[in-house]
């Protein structure tokens, strides 16, 4: 599995809307710690793909759905289970962070 791209018009449908749980890494690419997280959040993607969808908004390019969230640092990380958001992150974090995260909320 791989991190998808998402945008403001379609974040409803491919995030809150989402049967499965969703990650949502907040980024831009002058960021270098939202650099630094791609990695990890696609070694994540490939092994919890199959029961979370993992997602990312580049937030130079969309800036309603940040705002919507109070997004206000890069880069910020989302859980959303069942259209409600359930977990925040804000600045880069480890991968066994991250991963103890996602298993909760599987």
């Amino acid at each position: 599995m791989s991190v998808i791209d998402v945008t403001d018009a379609d974040f409803g449908d491919v995030v809150l809307r989402s049967s499965r749980p969703v990650l949502v890494d907040y980024w831009a690419d002058w960021c270098s710690p939202c650099k630094q997280l791609a990695p990890i959040l696609a070694e994540l993607a490939d092994s919890y793909g199959d029961r979370m969808r993992f997602v990312k908004i580049d937030t130079n390019r969309n800036h309603v759905t940040p705002n919507t969230f109070g997004v206000n640092g890069l880069p910020t990380i989302h859980i959303f289970v069942g259209g409600e958001l359930v977990k925040s992150f804000q600045g880069s974090k480890p991968k066994s962070v991250l991963s103890k995260e996602i298993e909760r909320h599987l």
